[in-house]
């Protein structure tokens, strides 16, 4: 009996020692977990997971933009912890240029902003955004809530509430709680700052796993001119005139109409070469805003300083795009789509876009499987004017077919190595004319239906 009493004692302090130690480990796990969802919540999710494309060095250093100031706020659109609303507040005189979604499902945002954009530019500018809520599909309350949130903010930074441009992203179909970010604004204008614009572009993220910034500086003949630009967006993303959310600041002077000339062609040429998954969002919006505090007036495209100016800011701009697909939802590859040789330009595009968008093909780019038989079949669906026999495909360097078959050097070992690779490029010539257009997409993987079966619960 003794014994069996000592056994018992024994095997009682063991328990109590390893309970004692798992209690400890799960004290330690739970302070990991918290020190995780802090940092998670400070960078807008991106510790979570962070997509193996993102820029190695982080967000970039961004430049002060003389004339704008930012400021952040918890609101709490859609619960947890995490800035989900930020303002720019924008001088007096700013010019503010836009481009937007032709979705004719559109946001209220989106409608609002195109109506205000031909308006006055004499007095101060707001924007306005929030993610978590993309006030879309959401009827006569989606126009309330937008009226709301401009009247508040124009009460509290001082500005008309004509100059005030509202922008939502995240879930469609429902109702945006404004009241949330209305009593949030009065705390956002005693924080603003003008180098807030880093903690902006982490306010406007949904599903991205990083910040998006890019910024340029140009000499002209009267000094300096610097231009900054934040995005986001990782999913829904086939651009039709913008991406979800873009807003680009420059302290340069320069009027409405060149800005809006000058945004329409580069929209064209970055934006709206970007797509994740084929889906256009009812969101997007692309806006420019030029404060003119550097006093350096861009008064013609044609001219030395308009030329850099245009090709600086179609820099920030290819620049955010690029970023927008290597964060494409679930994506470990970037790829560019580079058609030639097509009748014209736009059946080039339709050639590419159908390469890029096509399922097959981007999960055979996500299982590094040179399937170049895909590549031919999206040529022949895309409804753009094409010859079996005079087309060639290349995976970079690579020729892998041409003249209708495939190319007597090819080696599918060489092509399984490059597909190997993080950043690739397929070609197509269709070889009938003139015609070019270059896409930037990225793999279709698992994740990115994970996400967004998740995306709502």
């Amino acid at each position: 009996m003794a014994k069996d009493a000592k056994t018992r004692k024994r095997k009682a302090s063991k328990r109590a020692r390893i309970e004692k130690r798992v209690a400890e480990l799960e004290k330690k796990l739970e302070k990991a977990r918290r020190k995780l969802t802090a940092v998670a919540e400070a960078d807008g999710g991106a510790a979570a997971h962070r997509s193996p494309l993102a820029p190695e060095g982080g967000f970039p250093e961004m430049p002060e933009i003389a004339g704008a100031r930012f400021a952040v706020a918890e609101a709490g659109v859609r619960g947890g912890r995490r800035a989900d609303v930020m303002v720019a507040e924008l001088a007096p005189g700013t010019t503010v240029a836009g481009v937007f979604t032709r979705s004719t499902t559109r946001s209220a945002p989106v409608l609002d902003c195109q109506a205000k954009l031909e308006g006055p530019q004499e007095a101060g500018a707001a924007i306005v955004a929030n993610s978590g809520n993309a006030n879309a599909f959401t009827g006569n309350r989606g126009a309330e809530s937008v009226a709301a949130v401009a009247a508040s903010a124009a009460e509290a930074l001082g500005v008309p509430r004509e100059r005030v441009f509202a922008a939502s992203t995240g879930v469609i179909g429902e109702p945006l709680p404004h009241g949330r970010i209305v009593g949030k604004l009065r705390e956002l204008a005693d924080a603003l700052n003008p180098g807030g614009i880093s903690a902006a572009a982490r306010a406007i993220m949904t599903t991205d796993t990083f910040p998006k910034g890019a910024w340029r500086e140009i000499e002209t003949e009267d000094g300096a001119v610097r231009i900054a630009g934040i995005a986001k967006g990782s999913g829904m993303i086939a651009p039709d005139m913008a991406t979800m959310l873009a807003f680009v600041f420059t302290d340069a002077r320069i009027s409405r109409p060149l800005l809006q000339r000058m945004l329409g062609k580069l929209a064209d040429e970055t934006f709206n070469r970007v797509t994740v998954d084929g889906d256009t969002s009812t969101s997007d919006t692309l806006m420019v805003a030029a404060t003119g505090a550097s006093g350096i007036g861009i008064g013609d495209a044609r001219a030395r300083s308009g030329k850099a100016f245009q090709d600086a800011l179609g820099e920030v701009l290819g620049d955010l795009a690029r970023q927008v697909a290597r964060d494409g939802e679930g994506a470990t590859k970037f790829v560019e789509v580079r058609v030639t040789g097509a009748a014209n330009d736009p059946d080039a595009r339709k050639v590419a876009k159908a390469i890029a968008n096509s399922p097959l093909v981007k999960t055979a780019v996500a299982g590094e499987d040179p399937n170049w038989g895909r590549i031919v079949m999206a040529v022949g669906k895309s409804g753009a004017a094409a010859d079996r026999d005079r087309l060639s495909i290349r995976l970079g360097d690579i020729l892998v077919a041409r003249d209708g078959e495939v190319a007597p050097d090819y080696r599918e070992s060489e092509g399984a190595a490059y597909m190997k690779r993080r950043e690739l490029e397929i070609s197509a010539d269709l070889g009938i004319g003139g015609g070019r257009a270059e896409v930037w997409t990225c793999d279709l993987t698992r994740d990115y239906v994970a996400i967004n079966a998740d995306y709502r619960s």
